[in-house]
């Protein structure tokens, strides 16, 4: 295995170094990753089986622009349509597949674009992850916020306008249990319409437990769908675990969360299988799940805190306006969300296209949310980020640029009654 992703740390003892150097260079040491650990629910499910079928199967290599072109001139996506579309071969129709997409949009969306903003409540991380900032060998600071803390990051969000949050943890059971997630979604309830959850996957009595305490919908990113490119990334931890990761959406659902969202992060294997897989992993949860919403992420790879050498692999602009462009053709009812990783010039002109869901006034880091809100000194009591963003403009100018390029921005889509 490469070992390009980190340059080791002084600050790790020679018992961690150790061992961190034979997870990256011998096998035999790493758990198998496609078995459960104890205290993980399987669910009977037949969504993975259906979705690895058609990505293994899937050569974009063999289709033409005769394809391609059929695909665009049909009512409906199948997905047979949706594998030529992410091919090679659709690449120079990119206008006609843009124009597609826009039509689709303004039908079921109009010209709305709802905004969020993502609260980091905690980096402490068990698993090692090699392209993760957050991950556990990686020598960033650590830190945990207290619900009085939490409660004073989500004031001066909530003041600025925001009416959607998404909470978001490392992946550390020990240092974030669902307790203390609980507490965060109970306190966000009674400041936000919308709360979202990114965290470490759970049982189905987890997600139960967090839907009473406020939670709305949960994003899991499977990173990759390449199991086997998956085990070469995840070396350590609970996340190692491919099934149980995969099966979380629909843990979820079963939980009784009212939505989900499903992203692979793009340049970690290939790129045009993983948006098949994410594509497909929607497509069968939604027949499976007629009542609930959907969602799907579109993030790159992005360099991350310690380790400047990490950059997009092989997904340029071009091939993600493609994928974010096949998604709402063959998906034209779900949500599309566009990352701060991209640029602001970006994420102006997909907006207007296809994707319907976009961050704003953004942070990675933990407890800074007041200090870049208000210009308040820092008390140096931060958190590192997870990785490096491109746009960083607040929810008020995010607000003001969205209106300017003719678009509806909407806070809030939802009401209890």
């Amino acid at each position: 295995m490469e070992n390009r992703f980190f340059v080791d740390s002084a600050y790790l003892s020679k018992e961690a170094l150790e061992k961190k150097r034979l997870l990256e260079t011998d096998p035999s040491c790493r758990s198998r990753h496609m078995e459960y650990l104890p205290g993980m629910e399987q669910i009977s499910s037949n969504v993975c089986s259906n979705v690895m079928e058609q990505m293994s199967a899937y050569d974009a290599s063999i289709y033409t622009e005769k394809e391609v072109k059929a695909a665009l001139t049909r009512e409906t996506c199948s997905v047979e349509d949706f594998k030529a579309l992410l091919s090679p071969a659709a690449e120079p129709f990119l206008e006609q597949m843009a124009q597609r997409a826009q039509r689709e949009t303004a039908k079921h969306f109009g010209n709305t674009v709802y905004l969020f903003t993502p609260l980091y409540i905690a980096n402490y991380c068990e698993n090692y992850c090699v392209y993760c900032g957050f991950n556990c060998y990686n020598h960033i600071s650590r830190r945990k916020l207290s619900m009085e803390q939490i409660k004073r990051e989500m004031d001066v969000i909530a003041q600025s306008g925001m009416e959607e949050i998404l909470i978001l943890t490392g992946e550390s059971r020990t240092q974030s249990d669902v307790a203390y997630i609980g507490d965060a979604c109970k306190l966000a309830r009674k400041h936000f319409r919308m709360v979202g959850l990114e965290i470490y996957p759970l049982n189905t009595d987890e997600y139960r437990y967090l839907h009473t305490c406020g939670a709305d919908y949960v994003t899991v990113f499977q990173e990759t769908y390449d199991a086997d490119k998956y085990e070469t990334l995840h070396l350590l931890g609970h996340k190692r675990v491919w099934p149980y990761r995969f099966d979380a959406q629909e843990r979820a659902l079963m939980g009784g969360m009212r939505g989900v969202a499903c992203s692979a992060l793009l340049g970690l294997s290939d790129f045009r299988k993983d948006a098949l897989a994410s594509a497909l992993h929607v497509y069968y949860l939604q027949r499976k799940y007629p009542h609930a919403e959907f969602s799907l992420s579109c993030p790159r790879l992005r360099p991350i805190v310690n380790n400047e050498t990490i950059r997009p692999m092989d997904v340029g602009e071009t091939q993600l306006c493609q994928i974010i462009c096949a998604y709402r053709i063959f998906l034209p009812f779900i949500g599309i969300t566009v990352s701060s990783r991209e640029s602001a010039a970006f994420r102006n002109g997909i907006a207007k296209i296809a994707a319907t869901k976009i961050s704003a006034g953004v942070s990675t880091g933990i407890g800074d949310h007041e200090t870049k809100y208000t210009g308040k000194e820092s008390d140096g009591t931060q958190g590192d980020e997870q990785f490096e963003i491109d746009d960083n403009r607040s929810f008020k100018r995010m607000y003001a640029d969205m209106s300017a390029e003719g678009l509806q921005p909407v806070l809030n889509d939802y009401l209890y009654v």
